[in-house]
């Protein structure tokens, strides 16, 4: 069988009462689930305060509705799914150009797009039409936006000494990456922490409160910014979303939690109801990914427990940034972002190991990558070219 044959739902006989034994499994508050809350950190903090600094947005808010949306994941799902920004969203905004209310507008776009594709029961058809190939290869072109996101804008904001500090983080992050005594957040973070202290000492950070925009919620239905944040946001976001975040989220959940994975729809519908609520309340567009399934596995999650202490901890962040915001972004320092970018981009492109056999695969893997990465409205072309010609490129493999 070739990679663009595998399908993203072939569940085991037990993913068939997913649904009730995910409401029936218990909330763990161990030691491995508060070390798994810890597993996916490293996607979340960059894209978060870099849409925060890039859109105006009051980061007291974004935090808050951010832990909150965690909280009632964990205890709905009862297993780590995670909440996660919307990926190409984030690259978006943190590049430039795009309001507060032209994000929220964006994320209410995609949240009605999913919602009809979930009612529908597109999303079951489109999970047996898109072939794995093509996903993973989505997956990889996220991966390099996010690296030369990473490399171009973060990694050399402080010169010379902020590079040294990056690449110190992110072989510390590399190095522990999976290891549940000693997550790499534990590593990273105090390095990061240090070159702000040491940056603030010699007098190159300023103080001052970040700039946050001011609009009312009639701004995001204003027909111009509608239509903005569709095109410019949603459209683009779509694509991945439909691969990563929830037919790529269905594969990895049954792989790791097969007793109890989620079908696509109520994926789809839980991606949803996120977006059609956090855009009023101050929040950014978000969905769940498989990257963050794996990343609170690998750190220990087992249950749903480590996602609610990870939107504690978020809602801890929010009460600190409601009081100092400016000392708050201020310990996140770019080149720890940037660090924290690329592990994720390398994390990502791992997950391609499972799929590519042949030439032709590897061929066809890059040139869709390079597409959705590069390309205007790339992961849309990505998505459409690859279901389309996969199948007719690559043939299914003899049997051995």
């Amino acid at each position: 069988m070739s990679a663009s044959d595998v399908s993203l739902d072939a569940p085991p006989a037990a993913a068939v009462v997913a649904a009730p034994a995910a409401r029936r499994a218990p909330l763990r508050f161990d030691r491995a689930e508060w070390s798994g809350a810890f597993g996916d950190l490293g996607t979340d903090l960059p894209l978060l305060v870099g849409m925060i600094v890039a859109a105006g947005l009051d980061p007291a808010r974004v935090f808050a509705v951010y832990g909150v949306l965690q909280v009632a994941t964990g205890v709905a799902y009862r297993m780590p799914m995670p909440v996660q920004p919307l990926k190409a969203v984030a690259a978006i905004v943190i590049a430039g150009g795009v309001t507060a209310p032209e994000l929220a507008a964006g994320g209410l776009a995609i949240g009605l797009i999913m919602l009809g594709l979930a009612a529908s029961g597109l999303l079951d058809r489109l999970q047996a039409w898109i072939p794995a190939l093509v996903v993973r290869a989505i997956q990889l072109g996220l991966a390099i936006q996010l690296a030369r996101l990473a490399l171009t804008r973060f990694v050399p904001a402080d010169g010379p000494a902020g590079v040294a500090v990056a690449a110190l983080a992110a072989a510390a992050a590399l190095a522990l990456r999976g290891n549940v005594r000693v997550p790499p957040a534990f590593a990273v973070l105090p390095i990061g922490f240090a070159w702000a202290t040491w940056r603030a000492a010699q007098g190159t950070i300023v103080a001052g409160a970040p700039v946050v925009g001011t609009w009312a919620w009639h701004d995001i239905v204003a027909p111009a910014t509608l239509s903005r944040g569709l095109l410019v946001l949603a459209l683009p976001q779509l694509a991945l979303s439909l691969g990563n975040s929830v037919l790529a989220t269905r594969r990895i959940a049954l792989d790791l939690f097969p007793d109890r994975a989620p079908g696509v729809r109520r994926i789809g519908v839980t991606y949803a109801a996120m977006n059609l609520v956090s855009p009023w309340l101050g929040g950014v567009p978000v969905c769940h990914g498989s990257g963050g399934i794996a990343g609170h596995h690998a750190f220990g999650a087992r249950s749903g427990g480590s996602v609610v202490l990870y939107g504690a901890g978020w809602l801890a962040a929010a009460v600190f940034a409601a009081a100092a915001p400016a000392s708050l972004l201020a310990l996140f320092p770019a080149p720890l972002l940037g660090a924290l970018l690329l592990v994720e981009a390398i994390a990502l492109a791992r997950l391609l190991a499972d799929v590519p056999r042949r030439p032709a695969e590897w061929g066809v893997v890059l040139t869709l990558a390079l597409t959705a990465a590069l390309a205007p409205y790339g992961y849309a072309w990505a998505l459409v070219l690859g279901a389309l010609l996969v199948p007719r490129l690559l043939p299914p493999r003899s049997p051995t």
